[in-house]
């Protein structure tokens, strides 16, 4: 079985390595889902580690339609790490009603080539997820990384399964999402040959901070945040 493991540091990426992980989804920010790590982690671990490196294009967190500036940065990103050596791509793009956006997702696929594409977990907010299926392998991509539309990939069980079964064999479902040492043999007994985890570990600072940099306004699935123009123009003129 393939273990995949998300991880968001180049120590997490050469632990991976060590004890034998099949390939790494090379990311930054876990709490948000996970959004594009730097050029300086992307090249330090593809040139000093031997493990695959699948990175993840996602420009911020929150929702999965992209402006057209956004989209702009995240073929820039595939384009760097095509250049880097990279062995894969993980992304994709919704439209406003969380459907598969075929155009622009067949885009960054074209571009990725011929690195490998994984459509990332945006496939767990598609209302329709057979059909989403159906219109990726359509258009070549040759992974899905899925909980199986619930908060784990254990309680999602069932749908993975019959995503499985639709896929045939013509694209890989890798199920992911609270994937851990005591239910990872279900999978392996679902018949589920790869699975994405990051076994995380959580090491506590010896000196508490006195605050937090952390900003719960900016913790929303529903949407982005957006620095506003006339919120700008007034502090500017006000403070002249």
């Amino acid at each position: 079985m393939i273990v995949e493991i998300c991880a968001n540091s180049f120590e997490s990426a050469r632990n991976a390595q060590e004890a034998g992980a099949h390939r790494i989804e090379l990311c930054s920010e876990l709490e948000v889902g996970g959004i594009t790590p730097s050029y300086g982690l992307i090249k330090q671990v593809v040139t000093l580690l031997s493990i695959p490196v699948f990175v993840l294009i996602r420009p911020r967190s929150g929702d999965f339609n992209y402006s057209e500036a956004e989209f702009e940065i995240m073929k820039n990103d595939i384009e760097l790490c095509k250049r880097l050596g990279c062995s894969g791509i993980v992304s994709g793009v919704l439209n406003l009603d969380n459907s598969i956006d075929q155009l622009r997702t067949q885009e960054l696929l074209e571009l990725a080539k011929p690195l490998p594409f994984v459509f990332h977990r945006a496939f767990d907010l598609v209302p329709d997820p057979i059909n989403a299926l159906n219109v990726l392998m359509e258009i070549g991509v040759q992974r899905v990384l899925t909980s199986g539309q619930e908060s784990t990939a254990l309680s999602g069980l069932q749908l993975i399964q019959k995503l499985k079964n639709e896929a045939k064999n013509r694209i890989t479902i890798l199920p992911g999402g609270g994937i851990n040492l005591e239910n990872a043999m279900q999978f392996k007994k679902a018949g589920l040959n790869e699975i994405h985890c990051s076994l995380s570990t959580f090491h506590q600072h010896a000196i508490p901070p006195k605050i937090s940099m952390k900003n719960p306004v900016y913790f929303n699935d529903f949407g982005k945040a957006i620095s506003d123009y006339s919120k700008i123009l007034a502090l500017v003129k006000l403070v002249q």
